[in-house]
C-alpha cells in the first residue's frame, strides 16, 4: 500500500490525540470538526464531499451476503470473494 498523504474522516475521528498521531506521521486530517468543540480546526470540503464514492462502494460490496458475514475464514479466500464482488458491481454499473 502507498503512504497516505491526507485521511478523509467522519466527525468521530474528531480528536487532538487522532490529529496529533497523524501529524507525527506527516498525514493532512480532512476531518470536519464537532459542534462542541472549542477550538474549530479547518478542513477541506472539497475533499470531504468526494468522500461518499468511498462509502458507496463499501455500501454496495455489502449487498453481497457472503462479504457483509464474512464467511471465509481465510484472508486470502475473503479477499478473492472481495475481488469477485468488485468485479460483479464494476461491469453490472456500466
Amino acid at each position: 500500500m502507498p503512504l497516505a498523504d491526507t485521511l478523509i474522516a467522519d466527525k468521530g475521528f474528531d480528536s487532538d490525540e487522532f490529529r496529533e498521531a497523524l501529524a507525527a506521521r506527516n498525514i493532512k486530517a480532512c476531518i470536519p470538526p464537532k459542534p462542541n468543540r472549542k477550538v474549530q480546526h479547518s478542513f477541506d470540503r472539497q475533499l470531504f464531499k468526494a468522500r461518499h464514492k468511498t462509502e458507496n462502494m463499501f455500501d454496495r460490496l455489502k449487498d453481497w451476503r457472503r462479504i457483509s458475514t464474512r464467511y471465509d475464514r481465510c484472508a486470502h479466500t475473503f479477499f478473492s470473494a472481495i475481488c469477485i464482488a468488485a468485479t460483479c458491481i464494476f461491469y453490472l454499473n456500466q
